[in-house]
């Protein structure tokens, strides 16, 4: 399991994440305080608070190429 924490600014940046998402067949969570969203909707995304970073865990240890898709949204390890 991999924890990045993302900040998402723009409607286009959750959109674009979705998508890259989408490609793998692992888990994604994005976690903001007690709530925990599958990370593939972007429903769910929507109903948190994105004024403020997210945590994205990842439910794989292979995800290299993964990481480097979603690097412009990554602001710290």
């Amino acid at each position: 399991m991999i924890n990045k924490t993302i900040r998402l600014d723009a409607v286009n940046d959750v959109k674009t994440l979705v998508e890259i998402l989408s490609d793998y067949d692992f888990e994604v969570d994005i976690i903001k305080g007690r709530y925990i969203m599958n990370a593939k909707s972007i429903l769910g995304i929507f109903s948190l608070d994105l004024t403020q970073p997210v945590l994205l865990r990842i439910h794989s240890d292979a995800c290299d190429d993964l990481l480097e898709k979603i690097s412009p949204f990554i602001i710290s390890e």
